[in-house]
């Protein structure tokens, strides 16, 4: 199972709201544990099954507890935030492949990658994320330019979290 379905599923679950999911294939086991509705937080255990041995489980990753949705978290707001949504909307979100360290900078004696008002191309390296001691490139998937970095320096993110905010006009 390739980490993206992984991920999928995590997000799958969360929304759905089951408090908790057991899911067992030919050499992978993966439990994913919700929380009370009100903490928004996912635990999700991969082990690792090896075929010759069925006793001896390793445990291969451990998914940090995912935060609250953006959206979710703003619902609560009132139409402060639904005027805001609506400016947003027009605007292309720049979200994180992976889980890890966001950087805006290649390294802390470099320039930043962008800044706001900065116009990208396709391809554009935006940030960095380092996840278990090697540093990801992420590139734009649009062109425009950058309106809001959502994201500071050296904070934690989580999967499909929004980086920046690119207008594509």
């Amino acid at each position: 199972m390739e980490l993206k379905e992984i991920q999928n599923l995590i997000k799958f679950v969360a929304k759905s709201g089951a408090s908790e999911v057991k899911l067992e294939m030919e050499d992978v086991k993966i439990t994913i544990k919700t929380s009370s509705s009100e903490e928004k937080e996912t635990t999700t255990v991969v082990q690792h099954v090896p075929m010759g041995n069925m006793q001896q489980q390793m445990p291969m990753q451990q998914m940090p507890p995912q935060q609250a949705a953006p959206q979710e978290q703003q619902a609560s707001g009132g139409s402060e935030t639904t005027s805001k949504e609506e400016d947003d909307s027009k605007y292309i979100t720049v979200k994180s492949p992976i889980i890890g360290t966001f950087y805006r900078k290649p390294s802390p004696d470099k320039p930043v990658f962008i800044e706001v008002g900065d116009a990208v191309k396709e391809g554009d390296v935006v940030c960095v994320i380092e996840a278990m001691k090697l540093f990801n490139e992420i590139e734009s998937e649009v062109s425009g330019k950058v309106v809001k970095v959502l994201v500071d320096d050296a904070s934690p993110v989580e999967f499909d979290q929004p980086l920046f905010l690119i207008d594509p006009s």
